[in-house]
């Protein structure tokens, strides 16, 4: 199954600790931060990506082209799709099925989210669906509910004050036809085609226990650093 992967945002809330490149190639102890994930992603049986590029593109996919001609990483099947202007995470990925003419189902993740496992979970999945963990401090992110047969029953705002809750881990599975009709214009993955479906009863969750990070603020791009460096023991 391919994965697309959402990697055109600015990166604004890091530039302060990260401003030479962009985010997704944040240096994580020297590696590139997307070096790690495309190590993780394949390891877990990804061989072909689709990334979804706008800010500072040309960086983003001469990385990639070294990655990709390293000997170890033959028969990875790579290709991008670069927005003129920022489309939102619902319009990216409906301008790239639209580009390419996808018409099969699709993994869909963020190259800023770390999330350990998921890609076979989310592959057998009923489409549309997608990942949910478990946080002890889910102010940041809003929460997911979901009932007994794991279908999406409400998302929640985000709330001041450490509460834990199940949060959308940012990697999801989704079928082309729901892009078919795109516009053209911006909209929202999250904000506004999720919520879209819950309405209708449609979106399943699935739940995941493994190591989860979104780097893009500092305090959490350090943490994921320091845990790294020592050597990816105990939980982030």
């Amino acid at each position: 199954m391919q994965l697309l992967v959402l990697a055109g945002g600015f990166g604004s809330r890091l530039r302060s600790v990260v401003s030479d490149v962009p985010k997704p190639l944040a240096p994580i102890n020297g590696i590139p931060f997307l070096s790690l994930q495309l190590d993780n992603w394949t390891s877990q049986g990804i061989k072909e990506f689709i990334f979804l590029l706008h800010y500072e593109a040309s960086a983003i996919i001469e990385f990639l082209k070294i990655w990709n001609n390293l000997e170890a990483n033959q028969g990875i099947e790579m290709r991008f799709v670069i927005e003129p202007t920022l489309l939102g995470t619902g319009g990216s990925i409906a301008n790239a099925v639209q580009t390419l003419n996808l018409t099969s189902n699709f993994l869909v993740t963020n190259a800023d989210t770390w999330i350990g496992t998921g890609i076979q979970e989310l592959a057998h999945a009923s489409v549309p669906a997608i990942s949910v963990v478990k946080v002890s401090n889910a102010a940041r992110y809003g929460t997911i509910c979901f009932d007994k047969a794991y279908r999406v029953t409400n998302f929640t705002e985000k709330i001041e004050g450490e509460n834990s809750g199940w949060i959308n881990a940012g990697l999801s599975v989704l079928n082309p036809e729901i892009f078919a009709s795109w516009d053209g214009e911006e909209y929202s993955l999250e904000a506004d085609y999720f919520p879209s479906l819950v309405e209708k009863n449609y979106l399943i969750a699935v739940p995941l226990v493994d190591n989860f990070i979104d780097i893009g603020i500092p305090e959490d791009y350090h943490r994921f650093c320091k845990w790294v460096v020592g050597g990816r023991n105990g939980s982030l």
